[in-house]
């Protein structure tokens, strides 16, 4: 999945591809949030990548999964 992360004050968006569902990075956040922690995500290639939750603008979840491109059967 895509996930987009906007910061405050930071005129561009953070951009993550990870493993994780949206709605498991909705509780992350959440708990992040109510804790005054760092928002974790794991990358797909194993990275964490950590933003503080309460400097984070808007989280823009993409696709849980990609549509296949070309002309393969799926």
């Amino acid at each position: 999945m895509e996930i987009k992360i906007g910061i405050q004050h930071v005129a561009r968006e953070l951009t993550v591809e990870t493993e994780a569902t949206g709605a498991e990075v909705e509780t992350d956040l959440r708990k992040a949030l109510a804790d005054g922690t760092m928002l974790a995500i794991t990358d797909e290639k194993g990275r964490r990548v950590l933003v503080p939750a309460d400097k984070i603008a808007y989280i823009d979840l993409g696709q849980e999964k990609t549509r296949p491109v070309g002309f393969g059967t799926v």
